[in-house]
């Protein structure tokens, strides 16, 4: 009865466990990257936040102005462009622009294009001097801010003498049109400014803070009592929010390119950063000549070896330097079995009619088997091996 030995496996290919466990570190990283991408999208699509957003409730939102203006009858709206907010503009609408500054210069000469005369109020809150002179012209902005937020009116405007004091401070306006009412003042500049438009029945109101606007400040002072009056005045509200398609700045008078966006500084930073990093790639270079043989610190096993080279040649699919190994190998180990030197091993006038005296055979096939071309696929390589191993052994019998 024979029983036949099951040798381990030596294959080359990785298992199902062996490629998980290469790849799993990958994997978690690209897990973790998607769900951040997720988290950050989540967060940023929730239009709950925000300042100055009529739909936050944040301490900085104004959500609690639009429900108390709701109360009153009067509907809000978002806009987030400025196609929107040029539409809305007419008599029974209050325009809100909750951050000026972030208009470009042409899309805020668009703005004011579309409000003039439309006979509707027109609020901007908290305008810079290069922005106040597009939007409201005949109203110049003092450099100078003030600090300061409970403010008296001192003014004749029906919304403010109503209201009383109020979070007003911020940046300060002086207004050169004639009739215009200057409300709030600090160190003798209003705060707050309205300024009739050439018809007589639309405005435009100047607000140096966003204070009162607030959910965190509505209830401090008379701000409820402002903003409601200065919102409510018009049965519609739209509240614009400028997106980044209106803050960027696509002008042809405002188009600049990305060096001069950077200061100096960073430019001779960049320069200096990357003459130390090529100075410090040249210092850490190792293989600046020949590569040169080292003695392993540790003994490697003979079949560890083997078949670690064998998947290298079964990777590059080289059947011609596997078969030239093997050849090579089995010349050697014959020749001293034959009575030919070692030097001469691979000489095939030397070492062939040694073999055939030895073993009465055909030179033909011996010169093609230990010196013949590389074979063409992995079944003649396989058979090559046994043939190999079998001429071997037929000179090491007795």
């Amino acid at each position: 009865m024979t029983t036949e030995a099951t040798l381990p496996s030596t294959s080359a290919s990785p298992g199902a466990r062996q490629v998980w466990t290469r790849a799993r570190g990958v994997a978690l990283a690209v897990v973790l990257l998607l769900a951040g991408a997720v988290a950050i999208a989540t967060i940023r699509s929730d239009t709950r936040h925000g300042n100055l957003d009529p739909r936050s409730a944040d301490p900085n939102g104004s959500r609690a102005v639009a429900e108390l203006l709701a109360d009153h009858g009067v509907s809000t709206r978002v806009a987030t462009t400025l196609t929107e907010a040029r539409a809305s503009a007419g008599p029974d609408t209050t325009l809100l622009i909750a951050v000026p500054d972030l208009l470009t210069p042409r899309r805020q000469k668009q703005l004011h294009a579309a409000t003039a005369g439309s006979g509707g109020r027109t609020v901007l809150i908290a305008p810079g001097s290069w922005s106040v002179e597009r939007l409201a012209p005949g109203v110049v902005a003092d450099p100078a801010t003030s600090f300061g937020s409970a403010l008296a009116p001192d003014c004749a405007l029906p919304a403010a003498v109503r209201a009383g004091r109020a979070d007003t401070g911020g940046i300060r306006y002086t207004a050169l049109h004639t009739g215009a009412d200057e409300c709030y003042p600090s160190d003798r500049l209003a705060t707050l400014v309205r300024v009739p438009d050439d018809t007589g029945r639309g405005d435009t109101v100047v607000l140096g803070a966003p204070d009162i606007l607030f959910n965190k400040r509505l209830d401090k002072q008379g701000n409820a009592s402002l903003a409601l009056q200065l919102l409510g005045s018009r049965p519609h509200l739209v509240w614009y929010l400028p997106s980044l398609a209106d803050t960027s700045r696509t002008d042809t008078d405002d188009e600049k390119s990305l060096f001069d966006l950077l200061p100096a500084g960073w430019l001779w930073g960049t320069l200096q950063l990357s003459v130390a990093a090529a100075l410090a790639a040249l210092w850490r270079a190792r293989r600046l000549g020949p590569l040169v043989p080292e003695e392993l610190p540790v003994a490697i096993r003979a079949s560890e070896t083997v078949e670690g080279r064998a998947r290298l040649y079964r990777k590059a699919d080289a059947r011609d330097r596997a078969a030239a190994a093997l050849r090579s190998t089995t010349r050697t180990r014959l020749a001293p079995l034959v009575g030919v030197p070692v030097t001469q091993a691979h000489a095939p006038e030397a070492l062939l009619p040694a073999l055939s005296a030895h073993l009465r055979g055909d030179g033909q096939s011996l010169h093609a088997l230990l010196f013949g071309p590389p074979p063409g696929d992995d079944a003649a390589l396989i058979a090559l091996t046994d043939q190999l191993d079998a001429l071997e052994r037929e000179v090491r019998r007795p």
